[in-house]
């Protein structure tokens, strides 16, 4: 069983700093790439003011050569979604429950463990990077289908741009999830409903040990609970009452 989740463009650059692992082949790839890049290229491919390029040159020097600062993902990224995932005061069944069944999807490092030292990018799979001629997404879609290869539950809380990197057959493995808000009648979402709730979803999850469907239709967390009506086999949806 996997459990997925995404990057964020906010980074903790604080967070202490951890050993790094060697980087992949596809890791090493998408770098070439933007090693040809010079600081100009870089500005106006993120779209950022020149001084903010200079130091994205720089992170992308360090880490081709292997000296950049690396931190566990779960902790380097601090998104919204990221801040209502409870980071700390883990028990040992809680590790162990993030080490085997949390991932994270990256458009330069893949789908990793949640705690793998990855270092601080701003990369994600809207930028028009090509490789070979091949988009981000079409570059990674092997590599993604084979990290799930092996997981016969996919339990997805990605938007859909995250999503699509991963192949049809693998996609049709996934459940999704829905959270909305009753406002006087009105179902209400949002992305910061979306975010929030995935992050206290999340931790919901790791509390309570979850790893089967029947489970989490169980779970109320920040005011959140299973609506049935409005679910099916392949999302699982829940109201929070405003």
């Amino acid at each position: 069983m996997k459990i997925l989740i995404p990057t964020a463009k906010e980074l903790n650059l604080t967070a202490s700093p951890v050993a790094p692992n060697p980087l992949s082949a596809q890791t090493k790839a998408v770098l070439d790439e933007f090693v040809t890049m010079s600081v100009a290229d870089l500005a106006s491919f993120y779209k950022i003011s020149p001084e903010r390029s200079e130091i994205e040159w720089q992170a992308i020097q360090a880490l081709r050569e292997g000296t950049a600062q690396h931190a566990p993902a779960l902790y380097l990224f601090d998104g919204l979604m990221y801040r209502h995932i409870k980071r700390e005061g883990y028990t040992e069944e809680e590790s162990q429950y993030i080490e085997k069944h949390l991932a994270i999807t990256s458009a330069l490092y893949g789908v990793i463990p949640a705690l793998e030292p990855i270092a601080p990018h701003r990369l994600d799979f809207m930028m028009p990077l090509k490789l070979d001629g091949k988009s981000l997404k079409a570059f990674w879609k092997e590599a993604y289908d084979q990290a799930l290869a092996e997981d016969e539950m996919i339990f997805s809380l990605l938007s859909s741009e995250f999503e699509t990197v991963f192949s049809k057959k693998i996609r049709q493995r996934m459940i999704g999830f829905k959270f909305l808000e009753n406002r006087g009648g009105k179902l209400k979402v949002h992305s910061t409903i979306s975010k929030k709730a995935r992050g206290e979803f999340l931790t919901a999850l790791i509390t309570n040990q979850v790893t089967e469907v029947e489970q989490m239709k169980k779970l109320s967390f920040a005011g959140f609970t299973y609506r049935p009506d409005l679910s099916s086999a392949q999302e699982l949806v829940y109201v929070k009452e405003v």
